[in-house]
């Protein structure tokens, strides 16, 4: 791990008492448009502090209710995707094996992968609930099996058919589209489809992965691939929390590039989301 300058606001509990574990995961080696999202954990953490509350006013909880504890960020070879999931599949396995449940801060989606393995090598029946603007569905991109574009796809291989349920989706090429229709539940451009998948993974273990570009652009442009068109920050809070109570395994929040607004105020919205994420799976 690298020494963290600081810890995300009120995540300060001995990893030996905590429920919850965050970790960072500064990857965007497969970035294809606009990378930085490496420096989205510790832009996050440094915001945290002054800029949220630890109290949430949706769930009336406090991050002081909870126990969680950040342990910094994993140190990750930035020219080798391979060597960085199994980085991360090693630190989530080791986590869920203390009996804690991994929250991971990336980076660029393709981190999620690097979770799900770990989770479903132990969890076989395991669900994947997955907000984002993108399928992330391509068998390959630019040639490469490993990217943030086949990220989905990749998981897929994992668990299955009928088992990943996607939300927010706007974008995506027409073979990943029909490939897509056969192979997951995906609900279009919005989360109204959010009661049916709880409905469908209750009795499952479930992965959560919040891609922040399911926001629309005007709420959180700093990010590294845009797109117009999607959920409000409460649309996609009411959502999430629409989860509580099921068996959730492992979660992640990913995409963030705090560079591209010089305002922080993606960088706010997106530590929010994780408050919030936080309260819900504590």
């Amino acid at each position: 791990m690298n020494k963290k300058a600081t810890v995300f606001i009120g995540c300060d509990c001995d990893y030996g008492d905590a429920r919850v574990v965050i970790f960072g995961a500064p990857f965007d080696g497969t970035a294809s448009f606009r990378p930085g999202t490496r420096f989205a954990p510790q832009a996050m953490r440094a915001s945290s502090e002054g800029g949220i509350e630890t109290y949430s006013l949706r769930q009336k909880k406090d991050l002081s209710d909870i126990c969680a504890c950040d342990i910094g960020d994993l140190v990750l070879p930035y020219g080798n995707a391979e060597q960085a999931l199994r980085a991360i599949e090693d630190t989530v396995a080791s986590i869920a094996a203390d009996g804690k449940l991994p929250v991971m801060i990336g980076g660029e989606h393709l981190v999620t992968l690097g979770a799900v393995r770990a989770l479903a090598a132990t969890n076989r029946d395991l669900r994947v609930i997955h907000f984002d603007a993108h399928s992330d569905l391509r068998d390959e991109y630019y040639g490469q099996k490993l990217s943030h574009a086949t990220v989905m796809r990749r998981v897929w291989e994992l668990v299955g058919d009928g088992r990943i349920f996607q939300f927010g989706i706007r974008s995506g090429d027409r073979e990943e589209t029909e490939w897509g229709g056969r192979h997951v539940y995906t609900n279009y451009f919005n989360a109204d489809g959010i009661d049916h998948a709880v409905r469908s993974v209750k009795n499952y273990p479930v992965y959560l992965s919040v891609d922040l570009d399911v926001l629309d652009s005007s709420v959180l442009p700093g990010t590294g691939t845009p797109e117009a068109g999607g959920l409000s920050y409460g649309e996609l809070i009411d959502s999430v929390l629409k989860l509580s109570g099921l068996n959730i395994a492992g979660a992640d929040i990913n995409e963030l590039s705090p560079h591209y607004d010089p305002s922080g105020a993606s960088t706010l919205v997106a530590c929010k989301v994780l408050r919030e994420l936080l309260l819900m799976l504590g």
